[in-house]
């Protein structure tokens, strides 16, 4: 009879997979600036259009920007706040209006 061989056992190790973090994309506030000149309905109107609101919404976003002189209306991605701003400030624009939407990153 032969000497036995030792066995060898195959270490078996389990697989890691490794995935990339997302990071998370930086989010810009829409802000409406206040001025003297565009109708309170127009900037309802505007606000229910472009971002979405509800009467009730658009109205108190509209009235907050009068007494404060601005007001945060939506939080977007980079990109979608700029078009939105852009857009909406556009449409005062077109209709004659000094109306005014800016971005600013969120803190």
């Amino acid at each position: 009879m032969a000497p036995s061989s030792p066995t060898i056992e195959p270490t078996v190790r389990p697989r890691v997979e490794t995935r990339p973090k997302t990071e998370r994309p930086k989010l810009y506030k829409v802000i409406l600036l206040n001025d003297d000149y565009t109708p309170r309905e127009f900037v309802v109107r505007v606000l229910k259009a472009e971002f979405r609101l509800n009467a009730d919404q658009a109205q108190r976003v509209m009235i907050t920007a009068h007494q404060r002189g601005v007001c945060v209306v939506a939080v977007f991605t980079k990109d979608v706040a700029e078009t939105k701003a852009t857009r909406a400030t556009d449409a005062g624009k077109a209709a004659g209006y000094p109306l005014t939407f800016t971005t600013e990153p969120e803190e």
